[in-house]
């Protein structure tokens, strides 16, 4: 008798095996509970789009309509619209970037372009190299691909050149196939490191004299709070770096437009994997955008993005210095996130649960570990939430770690760790709060 799939899915044995790498994240799986509006979510990391004025958006949609509506309305090209394009360079020139339009393939957002790169390079059994944390949904991304994760380990300078060496010689003693090394090297997600300009140089000498192409994904590199970050790898290597750019950090994610600026071989692979896949990106998104860049004090509205986030990162880190005196943490110069790390007794995948009864929620560590590993850690999101609400999330937080090791203590008789007694309040979250 013929297998019919099992009692949920009648079609179980009919889907492909690279299938079996589509498993929901653990940040996806949190938006469920984290968007409760009682619950402080310091999970997500959902930029603070209320923090543009919606004059400026408005604006730019009523003009296009006005002037291109007809073209904004209708099918694009694949590789995306010429005007965008120079924008794009425009934005890039400002992390030291110097590329020709004739390199930029427009994408549905950059989570779009890490799709298509891994689509054209990646076989099952392919090794991807990556950062130990590192960004979970495109560990979702390249497992689907049936590639093989391998992480390599990272400090508060960011990737460690010593061990992606030792790495790539063990792999390539096992006889595997290294594709390309996946890099978030300026405020990094999770861990909000910013990798130094020194091990730029190296990490890159290390990839050429390899043959690994690097995959430089740079979201929040223009985020930064004081003095910006070191230029982007792309800025000293054109051949071996693919770039993958957003405007969801530094504009809105919901027009879903980021780019890749490739060498010229692989940008043609990547135009045609983009028409295979969506056709064209939208044009009514990119002429907005492009509108927008033409029109509004963009670099401004960057610096107004910049002190929002200044400020929610400075109350975060306020509050873990009160309620948590005795753990440690990551300090970002830029992006959305802080890297708290538990003691090691403590599971913060297992301890969710009891975090969303207390009304807050984080990301578990093991989301951004292929491996499992990550088990004492947990992400922070201060990007969203007021810096009332986060001290208040933190305060919660703080309640439930010290409930955890009270517990712990109880059958160690180990010393609980000690902490402020954090002060009860009767804030409530905003109703939006994500």
């Amino acid at each position: 008798m013929t297998n019919q799939g099992n009692n949920l899915d009648r079609w179980y044995d009919s889907y492909a095996q690279r299938t079996a790498g589509l498993a929901a994240s653990e940040v996806r799986a949190l938006f469920a509970v984290a968007s409760r509006p009682e619950v402080v979510s310091l999970a997500g990391g959902m930029p603070f789009v209320s923090a543009l004025p919606r004059d400026l958006v408005t604006g730019a949609m009523e003009r296009v309509m006005r002037e291109n509506g007809p073209v904004a309305l209708q099918y694009g090209s694949g590789q995306g619209a010429p005007m965008l394009r120079e924008h794009i360079l425009e934005v890039m020139a400002l992390e030291g970037i110097r590329g020709s339009v004739d390199d930029v393939v427009v994408t549905t957002g950059s989570q779009h372009a890490l799709e298509l790169v891994s689509k054209i390079f990646l076989d099952p059994g392919d090794v991807v190299l990556a950062e130990g944390p590192s960004y979970v949904t495109a560990m979702v991304v390249f497992k689907s691909f049936q590639a093989q994760v391998e992480h390599v380990a990272t400090d508060d300078d960011g990737l460690v050149p010593a061990a992606l060496r030792e790495r790539i010689a063990r792999l390539k003693a096992d006889g595997k196939r290294i594709k390309f090394l996946y890099t978030v090297p300026t405020f990094s997600n999770p861990s909000g490191v910013t990798l130094s300009w020194e091990r730029r140089l190296e990490v890159l000498e290390i990839a050429r004299s390899n043959g690994i192409l690097v995959l430089e994904d740079n979201p929040y590199g223009l985020l930064y709070f004081d003095s910006p970050p070191p230029h982007a790898m792309r800025s000293v290597e054109e051949e071996g770096v693919v770039y993958l750019g957003t405007f969801s950090k530094t504009l809105a994610p919901g027009f879903r437009v980021g780019w890749a600026l490739a060498p010229h071989a692989i940008r043609e692979k990547l135009i045609l994997a983009n028409e295979a896949a969506v056709l064209s990106p939208s044009s009514f998104t990119q002429l907005i955008i492009s509108e927008y860049l033409s029109t509004a004090d963009w670099r401004g509205q960057i610096d107004t993005f910049r002190n929002v986030y200044r400020e929610r990162r400075d109350a975060m880190l306020q509050a873990l210095g009160d309620y948590l005196p005795d753990l440690s943490w990551t300090v970002p110069h830029g992006g959305f996130y802080v890297w708290l790390k538990l003691p090691d007794n403590i599971d913060s995948k297992s301890m969710l649960p009891r975090a969303v009864k207390e009304l807050v929620a984080y990301t578990p560590g093991t989301a951004f570990y292929a491996n499992g590993d990550g088990r004492n850690f947990m992400r922070l999101a201060f990007c969203y939430p007021t810096p009332d609400f986060i001290r208040e999330g933190i305060r919660r937080l703080s309640t439930v770690i010290n409930g955890e090791l009270e517990l712990l203590n109880t059958f160690s008789q180990t010393s609980p760790l000690a902490t402020i007694r954090p002060e009860h309040n009767n804030i409530s979250p905003p109703a939006n709060l994500g």
